[in-house]
């Protein structure tokens, strides 16, 4: 067994597709219309879907924001640098909401952005052995 993917529904799928493809640099790599069930699955990731997981965005027609609940925490990405991903995605238009830095009782260095759904995004910064 292994993770597919994660899903998460979004209100406009043209500006979280810019935001993970533009901000964090993820690839597009498949995009399908469902008029009979009035929804737009689009997946995107830094790899394809056979050599590891990624993320499925869901747009349902005509719902244009959701509610995220207590339930859900974040999506986590390695990154080479932190503080040099939090300036690149700054740059880029990216809401930065936790600035790169320790992690509180650890030393993992660590940051957040925030995608156009309000969805909480960590980036942790690769050990070096």
């Amino acid at each position: 067994m292994r993770i597919l993917h994660t899903m998460l529904r979004v209100g406009d799928l043209d500006r979280s597709l810019a935001f993970y493809t533009e901000v964090l640099g993820m690839k597009l790599l498949r995009r399908s219309d469902y008029p009979d069930g009035k929804f737009t699955l689009a997946f995107v990731g830094y790899q394809s879907e056979a050599e590891g997981a990624v993320l499925e965005l869901t747009y349902n027609w005509g719902v244009t924001e959701y509610e995220l609940g207590t339930g859900y925490g974040h999506v986590a990405l390695e990154v080479e640098d932190a503080y040099a991903a939090c300036d690149e995605i700054k740059r880029r238009g990216g809401v930065v909401t936790r600035e790169a830095g320790p992690m509180k009782h650890g030393t993992t260095v660590i940051a957040f952005v925030q995608d156009p759904d309000g969805y909480k995004i960590e980036l942790i910064q690769r050990k070096t052995v």
